[in-house]
């Protein structure tokens, strides 16, 4: 009569299941990575649930002290992009991505045909305006948000993020990280045209 499976032997392929578990994650993960790379789709580039739909509702304070012209710079609420075709930016001092697109938004706060407004998220005010006065202000508006209350209504997975909303509140395309002048040129550009063009 065979000897019947003992402890020993169930203690044996625990052990063998365990060592092997590793290696068999790993192996998961790295399929999902090779398709990824695979389907030719740029990792950066997550749908957004709310794009096409009405964007959240801003009622942001302002960056306290942050002046232009001799003026204060105006809390970010829905009427500051009322009726605009306007870029909502998420951005903060200590985001190190933030200071490298920083030129590329002050390079749109030039373009006439979309209002460029900001959202300072979870930063310190003293912080957030040594950054604008070290790099300059693109901002017409900009709005606090200490708790991340606004980013999480706006469905923000990391900043830098920039939503692009049409003058009927509507969310037309938004950009995860930042800005380059690839993306600029191939993606926000083009989205830019695409409104403003006759019979959009």
């Amino acid at each position: 009569m065979p000897p019947s499976a003992g402890p020993e032997s169930s203690g044996a392929g625990k052990r063998w299941i365990m060592a092997f578990l590793p290696l068999i994650l790993f192996m998961a993960l790295a399929g999902v990575f090779l398709y990824q790379l695979g389907s030719g789709k740029d990792a950066s580039e997550i749908p957004s649930v709310l794009i096409g739909s009405k964007a959240p509702s801003l009622n942001l304070p302002p960056l306290e002290g942050l002046v232009e012209n001799g003026q204060p710079v105006p809390a970010l609420t829905d009427a500051a992009i009322k009726g605009r075709l306007s870029l909502v930016n998420v951005w903060a001092s200590w985001c190190v991505p933030c200071r490298q697109e920083h030129p590329i938004l002050l390079e749109l706060a030039n373009d006439p045909r979309v209002e460029l407004v900001g959202i300072n998220y979870k930063d310190k005010t003293p912080n957030a305006l040594t950054f604008l006065g070290e790099l300059g202000n693109p901002f017409t508006a900009v709005g606090v948000d200490p708790a991340g209350q606004a980013a999480i209504d706006w469905g923000v997975y990391g900043i830098p993020e920039t939503y692009l909303v049409g003058p009927d509140g509507t969310i037309l395309f938004k950009q995860i990280g930042p800005f380059t002048p690839e993306s600029l040129r191939d993606k926000l550009l083009p989205a830019i045209e695409k409104v403003m063009s006759p019979g959009s």
